[in-house]
């Protein structure tokens, strides 16, 4: 029974009546899009929480 409930789950795509994500036909690149600039913000973001704890663990360290 549990199968068979992964089975419909992994072929319910196959079957839906839903129009493709896309047409297949790609079009020119004018400039970066909107995902691609919140990923770089994303990951600026972060880089810089990342580097704020280690100054702020290594400035503890030297506290004590």
């Amino acid at each position: 029974m549990r199968s068979l409930f992964f089975l419909a789950l992994i072929a319910a795509p196959a079957l839906a009546d839903d129009p493709a994500a896309h047409s297949g036909v790609a079009r020119a690149r004018t400039g970066p899009e909107p995902s691609d600039i919140a990923l770089f913000v994303m990951a600026a973001v972060g880089v810089w929480l990342a580097r704020r704890a280690m100054i702020r663990r290594a400035a503890k360290r030297r506290e004590d």
